[in-house]
């Protein structure tokens, strides 16, 4: 009673928030967990749900192709995103025009996008136009037809209208990194490359480490981009429990969704345990 008669203001503060976190997000995730272990017919509880989906071949794959598109797209995001970021941190003419430019896909709706990405990837889109004209194919190659093509595809359309959270969270990783330091290196003849591998990398961590977290994270629950450039030909863990819901399977879709998110807290804790293990020491 001492403490709530001391941070009353406080608690009054913080309660709204925490009402909405545990009405709209813990408890739907308790409910969500405890559904998924209820038996469809009888309602009892056990593991009759989960083995319903483990003998499905669609519902594995569903889980490759969702790893395989998160693990694709994080590697040319990063990549990708590190040198744009890289090339904005250096002055040259027109750099505000060239950030606005990179901002765009923000803005543009993830429905709108997917759309727009058809005229790209579609048998009689762009792509398959201009490989025609180059003569590198004979006939157009259906990019959307499920398959290993699907998953670049997915990858590449993800990246593309994520590609500026990226760059704006290494570009500000870059912008902390004293100047100091990169006078130092070059005052002791460190060469680009090694300035590179043993200053910006390191000290970039930690943007890096916020970058993975928050992009695998979006990955995983991959939704609509799916939806609208396969179908249902290549499933994804988020697709493929919306289509047992949408077929009145409830239990399913919650077993598939709890599943997701076990994925989505094992990447992580493997994550921190392998590859982001503390605190970056200058020079290691």
């Amino acid at each position: 009673m001492k403490f709530i008669k001391k941070h009353y203001f406080e608690i009054l503060l913080v309660l709204p928030l925490s009402a909405y976190i545990l009405g709209f997000t813990i408890l739907p995730i308790i409910k969500t967990i405890l559904l998924s272990f209820h038996d469809k017919s009888t309602g009892a509880l056990g593991f009759s749900t989960y083995q319903y989906l483990f003998s499905k071949k669609d519902f594995n794959m569903a889980i490759i192709n969702t790893v395989a598109v998160t693990l694709v797209g994080l590697t040319f995001q990063l990549i990708t995103g590190l040198f744009i970021a890289m090339s904005l941190k250096t002055d040259f003419k027109g750099k505000g025009l060239v950030r606005s430019l990179v901002l765009l896909p923000m803005g543009v709706p993830t429905l709108v996008s997917g759309v727009t990405l058809l005229y790209i990837f579609g048998t009689q889109g762009y792509l398959n136009e201009l490989l025609f004209k180059l003569g590198i194919i004979t006939k157009p190659i259906a990019w959307t037809s499920g398959g290993i093509k699907n998953i670049f595809v997915i990858a590449i359309a993800d990246s593309w209208k994520v590609l500026p959270i990226v760059v704006l969270l290494l570009l500000a990783g870059l912008e902390s990194i004293p100047s100091d330091v990169y006078e130092a290196s070059a005052i002791d003849g460190a060469s680009k490359s090694q300035t590179f591998f043993n200053i910006t990398l390191p000290l970039l961590k930690p943007s890096i480490t916020m970058t993975i977290i928050l992009r695998a994270v979006d990955s995983f629950r991959i939704f609509e981009l799916p939806k609208i450039l396969a179908g249902r030909v290549t499933p994804f863990l988020a697709t493929y429990a919306y289509d047992e819901y949408a077929y009145n399977n409830a239990n399913a879709s919650a077993a598939a969704s709890t599943i997701l998110l076990m994925i989505i807290v094992i990447f992580m804790i493997l994550y921190f345990k392998f590859v982001d293990k503390g605190g970056v020491e200058y020079g290691k």
